[in-house]
């Protein structure tokens, strides 16, 4: 038998070996054949275990789409609205970054200067103060230990002030140290909203209202829960438990937002279009974050991205946490990505 043979009976065996470690349910939806539309798709996604599921796609040339299956409230028995408001996690981040660069570019803040600068009161409680800047911060590369992998963070009342779920890590040794790695810490954005309240003068939530959410029109997105009617709110669940997880508030800078899919949708289309920053403000942001985000709260999952090769901005919500939820909750996205693109292929 040759080599060539051989190595691609191993490849096989490999690839069926494989198999065996991809959990069934993942694989049903990776194996079940790609359907026409995307509420086609969105349907189908409420068979894999998730209680409901929005979609928005907002595609150059074309009217955005809404599309919603399952359940706003699973236990009342109401219909997922496409126009709910939904806690959107870490995708806060985008907006405080956003928060940041137009900072740095008015003088306020410097991204050189350091936490010890800042808030001189950390040093020596947080490890390294005098050597983590706030682009590290911003970036997660501060070594700054994340307080929500506390134990029993989740399980307990996360719905903590800043000074009590800074208090977790303080005067604990750092991960790394500063601008050696990356590790995504949600203590980095909990710091920088309090830099900013401290900056402004003034709480950072009314200056991202001031300079991003009413410029834009953005009148369906709320920097607390509290701000809201949780009538209002899409209900979320933890695989295989009842109990509706909307009242836990969380209230950290670092995932404390609420918005439709639609705000999220036009929020990422001018952040990734040039519309949202002015030059010097979107070439600061270019060097310190991303332009994309994903969120996870317990009861809570959201995907937010822009897909330049078919224009499109595509934001996922799902009310399931849990079990392979986000899995799923990728791959739903992944496919309906792919049919977005192939019916952009169709009317080439």
């Amino acid at each position: 038998m040759k080599k060539k043979q051989i190595f691609r009976i191993i490849f096989i065996m490999a690839s069926i070996s494989s198999l065996f470690f991809v959990p069934w349910i993942l694989l049903r939806v990776l194996l079940t054949p790609l359907p026409d539309t995307v509420q086609e798709q969105v349907n189908d996604a409420i068979g894999y275990k998730l209680d409901g599921i929005i979609v928005y796609v907002d595609q150059a040339g074309k009217s955005p789409q809404f599309y919603a299956a399952g359940w706003q409230d699973r236990n009342s028995k109401i219909p997922a609205n496409p126009k709910a408001l939904f806690r959107i996690a870490s995708i806060t981040k985008l907006y405080v970054a956003v928060a940041v660069a137009k900072l740095v570019n008015g003088n306020q803040l410097s991204l050189d200067k350091t936490l010890a600068d800042y808030m001189p009161q950390l040093v020596g409680r947080i490890e390294n103060a005098d050597k983590i800047t706030l682009r590290m911060m911003v970036q997660h590369r501060s070594g700054i230990p994340n307080y929500t992998d506390y134990p029993g963070f989740w399980e307990n009342d996360y719905s903590k002030g800043s000074e009590e779920s800074l208090g977790l890590i303080l005067d604990t040794p750092a991960d790394f140290e500063p601008d050696k790695k990356y590790r995504y810490s949600n203590t980095n954005y909990l710091l920088i909203g309090e830099i900013l309240d401290k900056t402004l003068g003034y709480s950072h939530h009314e200056y991202i209202k001031q300079e991003i959410l009413m410029p834009l029109g953005l009148n369906n997105t709320y920097s607390l829960l509290s701000e809201v009617n949780l009538d209002d709110v899409m209900s979320g669940y933890d695989v295989g438990s009842d109990y509706d997880l909307k009242n836990n508030d969380f209230i950290s800078p670092a995932g404390s937002m609420v918005a439709t899919a639609q705000d999220v949708g036009i929020f990422l289309r001018a952040l990734n279009d040039g519309s949202l920053l002015k030059d010097n403000e979107q070439a600061i942001y270019s060097s310190i974050y991303v332009y994309e985000h994903t969120g996870l709260l317990p009861g809570y999952s959201s995907i937010a991205r822009y897909h330049k090769d078919i224009d499109a901005v595509v934001i996922q919500f799902v009310n399931t946490s849990g079990g392979y939820s986000w899995n799923i909750s990728e791959t739903i996205y992944g496919r309906i990505v792919k049919i977005l693109r192939n019916t952009k292929a169709d009317h080439l």
